[in-house]
């Protein structure tokens, strides 16, 4: 077979993905789109890993006017083959035209403000650095050339970088003749960063006045693009900007733009000869839904396939985990209230949730309950748009989690802060209560500790296995183990003292289908242990103090059944 072109994991220069030969899935009609559509200053949210800084790579490439005829020309190269080429001259006439501004916010994300600002000072030096060539013009007088270099060499004054891009585009204009095109890459990183890190005010004071310079009143702006997750408008940082157009993942504009539509990722699935995986493909990557397009996670698209290709069994994983800042399901998970706990179960469940759309949330709203906390996990990538409708003069949502990727990243969170919340209580009086056979006692404190977390049923046997476990782990006189093969089967856990003189406890658990069956699959589970010889093992170490317990689940309530090691199972109830 001929060799594949490699595929383009964590590559988001379009200079690059062309050059060096990456897969690359052709995004080039988003630039038709912006100039049909004439916005002056344009604010595309969309999740994390969707694909908008290679967008906006791509940008730079098509539109910049380097300065340099040969530069030029070798960008143009870039775009043979692609679909903007075939769109007309109206278009492809916009090549080379334009001197570009191109940053970066995403860098910003540091532990402290001081830290944070130094990492911006440094990506608009940088970007300084990229123009100055224009310090050779003599149509820059000899005070902006010195403001110019300052900058360029980090030696400027704070007002001096807040205000730093409009100046840079009125230097462009001055030398060039040209409106500059503004690029700006996850503007609200340092944003969210500095919400977690507890500097927040300072650094919206900072984004405010560059945003404000460069794009409310700049003469010598042609058009600006800004990426990021969220609009953020409470704080002011777009005040005044009556031109801005907003262009979230509601919006049927762009909507193809941003992520995989299912047509692409069979194309690609196709090319690589992995086809056969597709129904996995879809129902761990698909399921967002950006205006009426369906959206596939560009970044899980091309790790999963990575694996494939190096083994078509593998496994699907939730790549997405750890490339978005999922303290936002911590935060969110940690501060639910009673109902907050009941929504994340039922959409856990596959049930769908009904949300007032919210456009302007922010990072404070996280910690709202209702509504902007539900508009918060939908506009970054947590709940996906099933359908939509108009009621009282508001768009609502009926909302849901999108796929197995997401819904794996809430459970793993959720057994994460279970775990750190069963650390921190005491269980003594579970212990004493399983020591002396105390089974009404151990059904109150596990129903207890049942009504206060989360649970999700998909997968209940284990989620209800790892949270026993995780209470039993708490005590420094007993070691768990879980799923040991044992004489016929495998029970579920196994409690036993360091000492053979000492106890030892086999916990066998089922779930069952409804309240009233919890009496019988309690006696049923207890029954399991001794028809299946589960104390076999125990008695072979040389154990002889051996207790038995089965232990029925039906969401928040619980049934325990105890049984001594000499216990005879009821046929009667099989």
């Amino acid at each position: 077979m001929p060799e594949k072109k490699p595929l383009p994991i964590g590559v988001d220069s379009f200079a690059k993905v062309i050059k060096e030969g990456y897969y690359y899935i052709d995004k080039t009609m988003l630039i038709r789109e912006l100039l049909d559509l004439k916005g002056e200053v344009n604010l595309f949210t969309r999740p994390r890993r969707f694909g908008k800084t290679l967008n906006l790579s791509m940008l730079r490439y098509f539109f910049e006017d380097t300065g340099d005829a040969e530069n030029n020309a070798r960008n143009r190269t870039l775009f043979q083959g692609m679909k903007i080429m075939e769109a007309g001259e109206e278009y492809t006439g916009h090549m080379g035209k334009y001197p570009v501004i191109n940053l970066t916010l995403k860098s910003a994300k540091q532990r402290d403000f001081d830290a944070a600002y130094i990492k911006l000072k440094d990506e608009i030096a940088e970007e300084y650095q990229r123009h100055c060539y224009i310090l050779e013009s003599d149509k820059i007088d000899e005070g902006n050339k010195r403001k110019f270099r300052e900058i360029a060499d980090r030696k400027a004054q704070y007002n001096d970088y807040s205000g730093s891009l409009k100046f840079l585009s009125r230097c462009l204009y001055q030398v060039t003749g040209k409106h500059t095109v503004i690029l700006i890459d996850e503007y609200d990183v340092p944003l969210e960063n500095a919400y977690f890190r507890g500097f927040y005010g300072e650094m919206v004071d900072f984004i405010r006045s560059l945003f404000e310079s460069a794009l409310k009143t700049n003469d010598c702006l042609q058009f600006a693009v800004i990426t990021g997750c969220l609009r953020i408008s409470k704080e002011s940082i777009f005040t005044g900007l009556n031109h801005l157009n907003i262009v979230s993942v509601l919006d049927k504009k762009y909507s193809e733009h941003f992520g995989f539509t299912e047509p692409e990722v069979l194309q690609i699935m196709s090319y690589y000869n992995v086809e056969s995986r597709f129904s996995t493909m879809k129902e761990w990557y698909d399921g967002y839904m950006f205006g009426e397009t369906e959206v596939y996670n560009p970044w899980s698209v091309i790790k999963y396939l990575s694996d494939l290709c190096s083994d078509i069994d593998a496994f699907p994983r939730p790549y997405w985990i750890n490339t978005s800042s999922n303290d936002i399901v911590k935060d969110m998970i940690a501060q639910a209230d009673r109902e907050t706990k009941g929504q994340i179960e039922a959409l856990l469940c596959g049930d769908t949730l009904d949300i007032q759309v919210r456009e302007e949330v922010t990072y404070e709203d996280m910690h709202s309950r209702g509504e902007n906390l539900w508009n918060f996990l939908y506009f970054t990538g947590y709940l996906t748009k099933k359908s939509e409708y108009f009621k009282e003069s508001s768009v609502f949502l009926r909302a849901q989690i999108p796929n197995i990727e997401v819904k794996t990243i809430y459970q793993n969170t959720i057994l994460g802060w279970l775990r750190k919340k069963i650390e921190k209580q005491d269980f003594r009086e579970l212990y004493r209560a399983m020591e002396e056979g105390d089974a009404e006692k151990m059904t109150d404190i596990l129903s207890e500790q049942l009504f206060s977390t989360i649970s999700f049923y998909d997968s209940a046997e284990n989620f209800y296995h790892g949270f026993l476990a995780g209470i039993l782990s708490q005590s420094e006189n007993y070691l768990v183990k879980s799923n040991r093969e044992s004489g016929a089967g495998r029970s579920d856990l196994m409690v036993k003292s360091p000492s053979l003189r000492g106890r030892a406890f086999i916990l066998e658990i089922k779930v069952s289908a409804c309240i009233d069956d919890l009496e019988n699959d309690a006696q049923k589970a207890l029954g399991q242990i001794y028809d299946r010889k589960y104390m076999d093992e125990l008695r072979a170490e040389g154990y002889r103090k051996i207790d038995c317990y089965g232990i029925a689940f039906y969401r928040k309530d619980c049934e325990v059944r105890f049984g001594k090691g000499t216990y005879i199972y009821s046929r009667e109830l099989k």
